[in-house]
Protein backbone atom coordinates (compact mmCIF):
# COMPACT_ATOMS: atom_id res chain seq x y z
CA UNK A 1 0.00 0.00 0.00
CA UNK A 2 1.37 3.28 -0.51
CA UNK A 3 2.20 5.36 2.19
CA UNK A 4 3.28 2.01 4.37
CA UNK A 5 5.98 -0.11 5.09
CA UNK A 6 7.03 -2.47 7.43
CA UNK A 7 10.38 -1.01 8.00
CA UNK A 8 10.13 3.38 8.08
CA UNK A 9 12.98 5.07 7.25
CA UNK A 10 12.56 8.35 9.80
CA UNK A 11 15.02 11.21 8.74
CA UNK A 12 17.40 13.30 11.31
CA UNK A 13 14.98 15.95 10.94
CA UNK A 14 11.78 13.78 11.63
CA UNK A 15 10.72 12.46 8.24
CA UNK A 16 8.69 9.52 8.66
CA UNK A 17 9.17 7.62 5.10
CA UNK A 18 6.77 4.34 5.01
CA UNK A 19 5.45 5.46 8.57
CA UNK A 20 1.63 6.25 7.29
CA UNK A 21 1.97 8.99 4.41
CA UNK A 22 3.19 9.61 1.14
CA UNK A 23 5.80 12.56 1.25
CA UNK A 24 6.94 14.56 -2.12
CA UNK A 25 10.52 13.80 -3.71
CA UNK A 26 11.05 16.80 -6.10
CA UNK A 27 14.30 16.00 -8.70
CA UNK A 28 15.35 18.64 -10.27
CA UNK A 29 18.65 20.17 -12.18
CA UNK A 30 20.10 22.81 -14.30
CA UNK A 31 18.97 24.56 -17.66
CA UNK A 32 21.54 24.20 -20.67
CA UNK A 33 24.71 25.37 -19.07
CA UNK A 34 28.43 24.43 -18.84
CA UNK A 35 29.84 24.09 -15.39
CA UNK A 36 32.89 24.95 -14.62
CA UNK A 37 34.80 27.56 -12.52
CA UNK A 38 33.52 30.54 -14.30
CA UNK A 39 30.10 29.48 -14.09
CA UNK A 40 30.29 28.18 -10.91
CA UNK A 41 28.71 31.03 -9.13
CA UNK A 42 25.78 30.99 -11.66
CA UNK A 43 25.08 27.14 -10.86
CA UNK A 44 25.31 27.81 -7.17
CA UNK A 45 22.23 30.11 -7.51
CA UNK A 46 20.69 27.81 -9.15
CA UNK A 47 20.46 25.22 -6.65
CA UNK A 48 19.69 27.67 -4.18
CA UNK A 49 16.75 29.42 -5.51
CA UNK A 50 15.27 25.87 -6.64
CA UNK A 51 15.30 24.71 -2.85
CA UNK A 52 14.74 27.77 -1.40
CA UNK A 53 11.26 28.71 -3.76
CA UNK A 54 10.12 24.99 -3.43
CA UNK A 55 10.35 24.97 0.81
CA UNK A 56 8.73 28.17 0.39
CA UNK A 57 5.69 27.33 -1.81
CA UNK A 58 5.41 23.62 0.01
CA UNK A 59 4.81 25.83 3.46
CA UNK A 60 2.14 27.37 1.25
CA UNK A 61 0.33 24.17 0.35
CA UNK A 62 0.49 23.06 4.18
CA UNK A 63 2.99 20.36 3.12
CA UNK A 64 4.37 17.90 5.27
CA UNK A 65 7.69 17.88 4.24
CA UNK A 66 9.55 17.06 1.05
CA UNK A 67 12.39 15.50 0.09
CA UNK A 68 14.76 16.53 -2.70
CA UNK A 69 16.61 14.35 -4.90
CA UNK A 70 20.14 15.94 -5.73
CA UNK A 71 21.08 13.71 -8.90
CA UNK A 72 24.85 14.98 -9.84
CA UNK A 73 25.64 16.26 -13.19
CA UNK A 74 29.21 14.84 -14.36
CA UNK A 75 31.28 17.84 -13.56
CA UNK A 76 29.98 17.68 -10.42
CA UNK A 77 31.41 14.17 -8.97
CA UNK A 78 34.64 14.27 -11.21
CA UNK A 79 34.92 16.92 -9.12
CA UNK A 80 33.70 16.68 -5.67
CA UNK A 81 34.13 19.35 -4.13
CA UNK A 82 31.78 20.91 -6.70
CA UNK A 83 28.99 18.73 -5.39
CA UNK A 84 29.94 19.13 -1.78
CA UNK A 85 29.00 22.52 -2.31
CA UNK A 86 25.44 22.37 -3.81
CA UNK A 87 24.75 20.13 -1.12
CA UNK A 88 25.59 22.38 1.86
CA UNK A 89 24.32 25.40 -0.22
CA UNK A 90 21.19 23.31 -0.12
CA UNK A 91 20.93 21.85 3.33
CA UNK A 92 21.49 24.87 5.05
CA UNK A 93 18.33 26.38 3.45
CA UNK A 94 16.64 22.94 4.79
CA UNK A 95 18.21 23.48 8.19
CA UNK A 96 17.05 26.59 8.34
CA UNK A 97 13.77 26.13 7.42
CA UNK A 98 13.71 23.17 9.97
CA UNK A 99 14.52 25.77 12.62
CA UNK A 100 12.88 28.98 12.18
CA UNK A 101 9.56 26.90 10.85
CA UNK A 102 9.71 23.25 12.08
CA UNK A 103 9.10 22.50 8.45
CA UNK A 104 10.87 18.86 7.68
CA UNK A 105 13.22 18.28 4.38
CA UNK A 106 16.27 16.43 3.55
CA UNK A 107 18.19 15.80 0.42
CA UNK A 108 19.23 12.45 -1.30
CA UNK A 109 22.67 12.36 -2.83
CA UNK A 110 22.41 10.54 -5.87
CA UNK A 111 26.49 10.81 -7.56
CA UNK A 112 26.23 9.45 -11.14
CA UNK A 113 27.89 6.73 -11.84
CA UNK A 114 30.70 7.98 -13.54
CA UNK A 115 32.81 4.25 -14.53
CA UNK A 116 30.62 3.99 -18.09
CA UNK A 117 33.31 6.47 -19.00
CA UNK A 118 35.73 3.88 -18.95
CA UNK A 119 35.37 1.54 -22.37
CA UNK A 120 34.95 -1.35 -20.90
CA UNK A 121 33.99 0.06 -17.71
CA UNK A 122 35.97 -1.02 -15.31
CA UNK A 123 34.19 -1.00 -12.40
CA UNK A 124 36.34 -2.34 -10.16
CA UNK A 125 39.88 -0.44 -10.81
CA UNK A 126 38.71 2.67 -12.84
CA UNK A 127 40.24 6.09 -11.43
CA UNK A 128 36.18 7.63 -11.53
CA UNK A 129 35.39 5.57 -8.08
CA UNK A 130 38.09 7.45 -5.80
CA UNK A 131 36.20 10.45 -6.97
CA UNK A 132 32.67 9.11 -6.56
CA UNK A 133 33.63 7.72 -2.82
CA UNK A 134 34.71 11.37 -1.89
CA UNK A 135 31.76 12.53 -2.98
CA UNK A 136 29.32 10.15 -1.20
CA UNK A 137 31.92 10.59 1.92
CA UNK A 138 31.57 14.16 2.00
CA UNK A 139 28.55 14.75 0.45
CA UNK A 140 26.38 12.70 3.10
CA UNK A 141 28.90 15.04 5.74
CA UNK A 142 27.59 17.97 4.49
CA UNK A 143 23.95 17.21 4.43
CA UNK A 144 23.10 14.58 2.21
CA UNK A 145 20.61 12.14 3.99
CA UNK A 146 20.01 9.53 1.75
CA UNK A 147 22.63 7.99 -0.10
CA UNK A 148 21.78 6.32 -3.76
CA UNK A 149 23.35 5.96 -7.18
CA UNK A 150 21.69 5.02 -10.46
CA UNK A 151 24.65 2.01 -10.99
CA UNK A 152 25.44 0.81 -14.33
CA UNK A 153 27.50 -2.37 -13.66
CA UNK A 154 27.04 -4.87 -17.21
CA UNK A 155 25.25 -1.94 -19.08
CA UNK A 156 27.58 -2.61 -21.58
CA UNK A 157 26.33 -5.82 -22.51
CA UNK A 158 22.52 -4.84 -21.27
CA UNK A 159 22.31 -2.22 -23.81
CA UNK A 160 23.25 -4.24 -26.97
CA UNK A 161 21.14 -7.07 -25.48
CA UNK A 162 18.58 -4.94 -25.78
CA UNK A 163 18.94 -3.40 -29.16
CA UNK A 164 18.73 -7.68 -30.40
CA UNK A 165 16.10 -8.87 -27.73
CA UNK A 166 18.54 -11.17 -26.12
CA UNK A 167 16.90 -12.38 -23.00
CA UNK A 168 19.66 -14.66 -22.46
CA UNK A 169 21.99 -11.46 -22.51
CA UNK A 170 19.76 -9.51 -20.56
CA UNK A 171 19.81 -12.15 -17.36
CA UNK A 172 23.50 -12.56 -18.03
CA UNK A 173 23.81 -8.70 -17.40
CA UNK A 174 21.58 -8.41 -14.47
CA UNK A 175 21.93 -11.55 -12.84
CA UNK A 176 25.92 -12.48 -12.98
CA UNK A 177 27.32 -9.13 -13.89
CA UNK A 178 24.78 -6.55 -12.26
CA UNK A 179 24.44 -8.68 -9.14
CA UNK A 180 28.43 -9.01 -8.69
CA UNK A 181 28.53 -4.80 -9.79
CA UNK A 182 26.18 -4.59 -6.88
CA UNK A 183 27.89 -6.31 -4.12
CA UNK A 184 30.74 -4.03 -4.14
CA UNK A 185 28.97 -0.88 -4.61
CA UNK A 186 26.74 -1.45 -2.21
CA UNK A 187 29.23 -2.63 0.91
CA UNK A 188 30.91 0.30 0.26
CA UNK A 189 27.94 2.75 0.09
CA UNK A 190 26.50 1.33 3.50
CA UNK A 191 30.05 1.79 5.06
CA UNK A 192 29.98 5.58 4.34
CA UNK A 193 26.31 5.85 5.52
CA UNK A 194 27.23 4.14 8.86
CA UNK A 195 30.14 6.20 9.08
CA UNK A 196 28.62 9.00 9.27
CA UNK A 197 25.24 8.42 10.33
CA UNK A 198 23.38 8.41 7.41
CA UNK A 199 20.84 6.31 5.60
CA UNK A 200 21.87 4.04 2.65
CA UNK A 201 18.42 4.48 0.97
CA UNK A 202 19.14 1.88 -2.41
CA UNK A 203 19.65 1.73 -6.52
CA UNK A 204 17.86 1.87 -9.62
CA UNK A 205 18.30 0.08 -12.61
CA UNK A 206 17.35 2.60 -14.48
CA UNK A 207 19.87 2.51 -17.10
CA UNK A 208 18.46 -1.23 -17.78
CA UNK A 209 14.52 -1.18 -17.13
CA UNK A 210 13.71 2.10 -18.42
CA UNK A 211 15.86 1.93 -21.26
CA UNK A 212 14.14 -0.98 -22.11
CA UNK A 213 10.74 1.10 -21.73
CA UNK A 214 11.63 3.79 -23.76
CA UNK A 215 12.97 2.11 -26.30
CA UNK A 216 9.52 -0.07 -26.03
CA UNK A 217 7.37 3.07 -26.15
CA UNK A 218 8.93 4.57 -29.71
CA UNK A 219 8.51 0.81 -31.40
CA UNK A 220 12.38 -0.69 -31.10
CA UNK A 221 11.77 -3.17 -29.47
CA UNK A 222 8.54 -5.24 -28.27
CA UNK A 223 6.65 -3.92 -24.78
CA UNK A 224 6.66 -8.16 -23.46
CA UNK A 225 10.40 -8.13 -24.02
CA UNK A 226 10.59 -4.95 -21.98
CA UNK A 227 8.33 -5.33 -19.00
CA UNK A 228 10.36 -8.45 -18.69
CA UNK A 229 13.59 -6.47 -18.30
CA UNK A 230 11.79 -4.92 -15.25
CA UNK A 231 10.85 -7.74 -13.40
CA UNK A 232 14.45 -9.38 -13.77
CA UNK A 233 15.85 -5.98 -12.82
CA UNK A 234 14.49 -6.23 -9.18
CA UNK A 235 16.90 -9.49 -8.49
CA UNK A 236 19.71 -6.93 -9.14
CA UNK A 237 18.08 -4.20 -7.30
CA UNK A 238 17.64 -6.21 -4.42
CA UNK A 239 21.50 -6.89 -3.87
CA UNK A 240 21.59 -3.27 -2.45
CA UNK A 241 19.32 -4.24 0.49
CA UNK A 242 21.08 -7.11 0.93
CA UNK A 243 23.97 -5.51 1.62
CA UNK A 244 22.12 -3.46 4.38
CA UNK A 245 20.65 -0.48 2.29
CA UNK A 246 17.47 0.57 4.57
CA UNK A 247 15.54 2.51 1.60
CA UNK A 248 13.96 4.39 1.05
CA UNK A 249 14.99 3.29 -3.22
CA UNK A 250 15.84 5.44 -5.91
CA UNK A 251 12.53 5.75 -8.01
CA UNK A 252 13.63 5.78 -11.79
CA UNK A 253 13.59 2.08 -12.34
CA UNK A 254 10.37 1.27 -11.19
CA UNK A 255 11.11 -2.14 -9.48
CA UNK A 256 10.45 -0.27 -5.70
CA UNK A 257 7.75 -2.82 -5.82
CA UNK A 258 9.24 -5.93 -5.68
CA UNK A 259 11.77 -4.48 -3.34
CA UNK A 260 8.84 -3.41 -0.82
CA UNK A 261 7.04 -6.82 -1.26
CA UNK A 262 10.33 -8.95 -0.52
CA UNK A 263 11.51 -6.48 1.84
CA UNK A 264 9.50 -4.38 3.67
CA UNK A 265 11.47 -1.61 3.00
CA UNK A 266 10.00 2.09 2.05
CA UNK A 267 10.20 2.85 -1.57
CA UNK A 268 10.20 6.12 -4.06
CA UNK A 269 8.24 5.85 -7.39
CA UNK A 270 7.39 7.69 -10.37
CA UNK A 271 4.73 8.33 -12.95
CA UNK A 272 3.12 10.74 -14.63
CA UNK A 273 5.01 13.27 -13.29
CA UNK A 274 7.88 12.03 -15.15
CA UNK A 275 6.57 13.36 -18.67
CA UNK A 276 9.37 16.09 -18.50
CA UNK A 277 11.96 13.82 -19.14
CA UNK A 278 10.18 10.26 -20.62
CA UNK A 279 6.70 9.30 -21.76
CA UNK A 280 5.72 5.59 -19.73
CA UNK A 281 2.70 3.61 -19.93
CA UNK A 282 2.80 3.67 -15.94
CA UNK A 283 1.69 6.88 -15.07
CA UNK A 284 -0.95 6.29 -12.43
CA UNK A 285 -0.55 2.73 -11.44
CA UNK A 286 3.30 3.47 -10.71
CA UNK A 287 1.55 5.49 -7.33
CA UNK A 288 0.06 2.35 -6.36
CA UNK A 289 3.04 1.69 -3.48
CA UNK A 290 4.77 4.10 -3.48
CA UNK A 291 5.88 5.95 -0.21
CA UNK A 292 7.58 9.04 -1.71
CA UNK A 293 6.21 10.34 -4.55
CA UNK A 294 8.56 11.94 -7.64
CA UNK A 295 9.12 13.30 -10.83
CA UNK A 296 12.18 12.75 -13.11
CA UNK A 297 14.37 15.49 -13.58
CA UNK A 298 12.52 18.91 -14.29
CA UNK A 299 15.09 21.77 -15.71
CA UNK A 300 15.02 25.28 -13.90
CA UNK A 301 13.45 27.19 -16.37
CA UNK A 302 10.91 29.11 -16.30
CA UNK A 303 6.68 28.65 -16.88
CA UNK A 304 4.04 31.37 -16.82
CA UNK A 305 3.60 30.10 -13.38
CA UNK A 306 6.95 29.89 -11.75
CA UNK A 307 10.33 27.91 -12.06
CA UNK A 308 9.63 24.39 -13.46
CA UNK A 309 10.84 22.89 -10.08
CA UNK A 310 8.40 24.56 -7.63
CA UNK A 311 5.56 23.94 -10.51
CA UNK A 312 6.36 20.01 -10.42
CA UNK A 313 6.81 20.32 -6.26
CA UNK A 314 3.10 21.60 -6.08
CA UNK A 315 1.39 18.77 -8.45
CA UNK A 316 3.86 16.51 -6.49
CA UNK A 317 2.24 17.66 -3.46
CA UNK A 318 -1.64 17.83 -4.54
CA UNK A 319 -1.00 14.16 -5.68
CA UNK A 320 0.42 13.12 -2.33
CA UNK A 321 -2.35 14.89 -0.46
CA UNK A 322 -4.81 12.77 -1.80
CA UNK A 323 -3.10 9.39 -1.13
CA UNK A 324 -2.75 10.76 2.25
CA UNK A 325 -6.45 11.54 2.49
CA UNK A 326 -7.18 8.13 1.14
CA UNK A 327 -5.01 6.63 4.12
CA UNK A 328 -7.08 9.03 6.71
CA UNK A 329 -9.88 7.64 5.43
CA UNK A 330 -9.27 4.33 6.55
CA UNK A 331 -7.93 0.99 4.63
CA UNK A 332 -11.57 0.13 2.05
CA UNK A 333 -11.03 4.16 0.73
CA UNK A 334 -7.08 3.89 0.37
CA UNK A 335 -7.43 0.06 -1.72
CA UNK A 336 -10.39 1.97 -3.48
CA UNK A 337 -7.86 4.49 -4.80
CA UNK A 338 -5.38 1.61 -5.13
CA UNK A 339 -7.23 -0.20 -7.39
CA UNK A 340 -8.27 2.84 -9.40
CA UNK A 341 -4.73 3.76 -9.67
CA UNK A 342 -4.27 0.02 -10.95
CA UNK A 343 -7.43 0.01 -13.35
CA UNK A 344 -6.66 2.31 -14.78
CA UNK A 345 -3.65 1.52 -16.43
CA UNK A 346 -2.99 -2.70 -16.18
CA UNK A 347 -5.11 -3.27 -19.15
CA UNK A 348 -2.95 -1.18 -21.56
CA UNK A 349 0.16 -2.48 -21.32
CA UNK A 350 1.98 -5.52 -20.93
CA UNK A 351 4.70 -3.21 -18.68
CA UNK A 352 2.08 -2.37 -16.76
CA UNK A 353 0.35 -5.27 -15.84
CA UNK A 354 3.06 -6.63 -14.15
CA UNK A 355 3.21 -3.67 -11.72
CA UNK A 356 -0.56 -4.18 -10.50
CA UNK A 357 0.02 -5.00 -6.86
CA UNK A 358 -1.75 -8.92 -7.13
CA UNK A 359 0.91 -9.07 -9.59
CA UNK A 360 3.84 -7.91 -8.00
CA UNK A 361 3.09 -10.60 -4.39
CA UNK A 362 2.93 -13.25 -7.63
CA UNK A 363 5.81 -11.97 -9.02
CA UNK A 364 7.99 -11.21 -5.61
CA UNK A 365 6.95 -15.22 -4.37
CA UNK A 366 8.44 -16.06 -6.90
CA UNK A 367 11.93 -14.08 -6.50
CA UNK A 368 12.07 -15.21 -3.22
CA UNK A 369 11.70 -19.15 -4.24
CA UNK A 370 14.84 -18.63 -6.26
CA UNK A 371 18.02 -20.72 -5.05
CA UNK A 372 20.56 -18.09 -6.64
CA UNK A 373 19.93 -15.47 -8.70
CA UNK A 374 19.94 -16.58 -11.97
CA UNK A 375 17.16 -19.04 -11.21
CA UNK A 376 15.12 -16.09 -9.43
CA UNK A 377 15.69 -13.87 -12.37
CA UNK A 378 13.95 -17.16 -14.53
CA UNK A 379 11.66 -17.44 -12.32
CA UNK A 380 10.40 -13.98 -12.03
CA UNK A 381 11.15 -13.76 -15.83
CA UNK A 382 8.35 -16.87 -16.48
CA UNK A 383 6.08 -15.94 -13.99
CA UNK A 384 5.64 -12.28 -15.87
CA UNK A 385 4.87 -14.05 -18.79
CA UNK A 386 2.39 -16.19 -17.70
CA UNK A 387 0.59 -12.75 -16.16
CA UNK A 388 1.38 -11.19 -19.44
CA UNK A 389 -0.25 -14.18 -21.58
CA UNK A 390 -2.73 -15.08 -18.98
CA UNK A 391 -4.06 -11.90 -19.11
CA UNK A 392 -3.70 -11.52 -23.18
CA UNK A 393 -6.04 -14.45 -24.18
CA UNK A 394 -8.57 -13.83 -21.53
CA UNK A 395 -8.81 -10.27 -22.87
CA UNK A 396 -7.45 -8.43 -19.92
CA UNK A 397 -4.23 -6.83 -21.51
CA UNK A 398 -3.77 -5.11 -24.87
CA UNK A 399 -1.07 -7.06 -26.76
CA UNK A 400 0.20 -5.34 -30.30
CA UNK A 401 -0.57 -8.13 -32.40
CA UNK A 402 2.84 -8.11 -34.01
CA UNK A 403 4.09 -9.18 -30.40
CA UNK A 404 1.88 -12.08 -29.82
CA UNK A 405 4.54 -14.58 -31.13
CA UNK A 406 7.09 -13.27 -28.45
CA UNK A 407 5.08 -14.75 -25.84
CA UNK A 408 6.20 -18.55 -27.06
CA UNK A 409 9.77 -17.32 -28.48
CA UNK A 410 10.35 -15.48 -25.03
CA UNK A 411 9.62 -18.87 -22.97
CA UNK A 412 11.90 -21.04 -25.23
CA UNK A 413 14.75 -18.61 -24.82
CA UNK A 414 14.62 -18.60 -21.03
CA UNK A 415 14.49 -22.38 -21.01
CA UNK A 416 17.69 -22.33 -22.70
CA UNK A 417 19.72 -20.24 -19.86
CA UNK A 418 21.46 -22.52 -16.98
CA UNK A 419 21.05 -21.73 -13.67
CA UNK A 420 24.48 -22.72 -12.61
CA UNK A 421 26.55 -19.64 -12.60
CA UNK A 422 29.55 -20.54 -13.57
CA UNK A 423 27.61 -22.83 -16.45
CA UNK A 424 26.80 -19.84 -17.67
CA UNK A 425 29.80 -18.07 -17.59
CA UNK A 426 31.32 -20.72 -19.27
CA UNK A 427 28.63 -20.63 -21.88
CA UNK A 428 28.51 -17.00 -22.11
CA UNK A 429 32.18 -15.61 -22.23
CA UNK A 430 33.33 -16.95 -25.75
CA UNK A 431 29.94 -15.00 -27.08
CA UNK A 432 30.91 -11.78 -25.43
CA UNK A 433 34.68 -11.73 -25.40
CA UNK A 434 36.10 -8.52 -26.11
CA UNK A 435 32.86 -6.56 -24.78
CA UNK A 436 33.53 -6.31 -20.88
CA UNK A 437 36.36 -7.03 -18.78
CA UNK A 438 35.75 -10.52 -16.89
CA UNK A 439 38.14 -9.09 -13.66
CA UNK A 440 36.25 -6.24 -13.28
CA UNK A 441 33.21 -8.58 -11.90
CA UNK A 442 35.23 -10.76 -10.03
CA UNK A 443 35.45 -13.43 -12.85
Amino acid sequence: MFGNALYPVTTRRGLIIGGGSVIPELNFTLPTISINAETFPAVREHYRSIVADAIEHARGLHSNGVIFEFETLLEMTQTPAYGVELVKIMNDICEDNYQKYGFKSEIRLTPNDLREFDRPPLCRTSKYLEAMWELFDKGSQAGGDLLSIESTGGKEIHDEALMMCDIKAVIFALSVLGVRDMKMLWSNIVNIAHKNGRHAGGDTACGFGNTAMVLAEKGFIPKIFAALVRVISAVRTLVAIEEGAVGPDKDCGYEGPFLKAITGTPISMEGKMSACAHFSPLGNIAACCADLWSNESVQNIKLLSGMAPTVYLEQLEYDARLMNQALKAGTSTASMLQNLFSDSDRKLDPQAIILAPDNVIAIAGEIVKGENYIDASLKAANKGLEIIDDAFRSGQLLVPEIEVPWIDMLREALSEVPTDESNFVEEMLPLLEGKFIPSEYGL
